[in-house]
């Protein structure tokens, strides 16, 4: 796409005025980036189409591109285009009209092309009661091998352990993002936790339930420092060899939980540390948060993103789902109603 060349000085300033129009809207820059690219193809067929003239746009000429998009090959692999990379080319174009209509360039109805299927690969999610088997595995002695440690220091990896619970499925973090999670980045006061190091390099804050808060404050004040050398110290996640925990070392203290939980159906389960998110993620939906702030929530760059969590619910949810939500609301994400994000704190972890 990059490579293809427009010779229409019309459409080059279209596409260069999409993008701004993108950017003063405040979308991510990976959005910003290939939204117009997806506009270039689209307008370099137009061009060998001999529609020169955006005003010549039609809803027609729209459909008719994009199903031509659908039966070409896959020039990476055998096949046609995946659906997920058709819905990118849909998005574009569904902004796109947005974009000419709000501009006062053309006066089109919006497109109403429906958006293809996921084909994404199946995803794990484990229920709430999964998730409190999970909690009440940390405070399984078991689960800790080693018989050297004092009781102190044990209780400290347990803390650490519910902590973990929080930060993956109460705040919905990746993996990375909560690797580099420092103690500093937790406003208790706010109930916000800020991830420095997002998928993209992108910040965001994320809120979190007064049960969580509790896990969290109860693992920094009463149990943390008995796994630091220093004060100095800033990393959250901290080993019993007193060192900052990487991402597979927190996926294996994953694992010994869902061992020790004894619960046979969980343990057969793919369960990882994106699994936790997944899991969030579905139980806000099945709660009936609107889309955009779970998408806000998780730090996606699209709302498609967050789209596939849509296909988990069960006929009765999809039918009570607002899809109105699905849309590109104004509600900011400040205002999410703390009892919408999972209400833990009357569970008995």
């Amino acid at each position: 796409m990059k490579k293809l060349a427009l010779t229409n000085t019309s459409y080059k300033y279209v596409e260069q005025s999409f993008k701004e129009w993108l950017d003063i809207l405040g979308y991510s820059h990976q959005t910003v980036y290939y939204l117009p690219l997806h506009i270039r193809e689209f307008l370099y067929w137009l061009e060998a189409q001999k529609v020169n003239n955006i005003n010549q746009l039609t809803h027609r000429l729209i459909t008719e591109y994009y199903e031509q998009l659908k039966e070409r090959e896959n020039q990476m692999k055998a096949g046609a285009l995946s659906n997920s990379y058709l819905n990118k080319h849909l998005q574009a174009l569904k902004k796109f009209t947005d974009y000419l209509r709000q501009v006062g360039r053309l006066e089109i109805p919006r497109l109403e092309i429906r958006w293809e299927e996921d084909d994404t690969k199946s995803i794990t999610v484990i229920t709430i009661e999964e998730i409190r088997q999970m909690y009440q595995a940390t405070y399984d002695r078991s689960a800790y091998h080693s018989t050297r440690l004092s009781d102190r220091k044990m209780e400290a990896l347990q803390s650490r352990d519910r902590a973990m619970m929080s930060i993956f499925y109460g705040c919905g973090l990746r993996r990375n993002e909560a690797a580099h999670l420092d103690i500093g980045d937790i406003n208790f006061d706010k109930q916000l936790l800020y991830v420095r190091m997002g998928k993209g390099y992108k910040e965001r804050y994320v809120p979190f339930s007064k049960s969580d808060s509790k896990h969290l404050q109860e693992y920094i004040y009463d149990h943390r420092p008995e796994l630091i050398r220093s004060k100095k110290e800033t990393a959250f996640f901290i080993s019993y060899m007193v060192r900052r925990m990487g991402g597979q070392s927190l996926l294996l203290r994953l694992k010994q939980l869902q061992v020790r939980t004894g619960d046979p159906i969980l343990i057969e389960k793919e369960v990882g540390l994106h699994t936790l998110r997944h899991s969030i993620a579905t139980h806000l939906l099945q709660a009936g948060m609107n889309l955009e702030n779970i998408s806000r929530f998780l730090g996606h760059s699209s709302l498609e993103s967050t789209q596939i969590y849509t296909h988990l619910l069960t006929e009765e949810e999809k039918a009570n789902l607002d899809y109105r939500s699905l849309g590109v609301g104004s509600q900011p994400f400040n205002n999410i109603p703390k009892r919408e994000i999972i209400q833990l704190e009357n569970d008995n972890f």
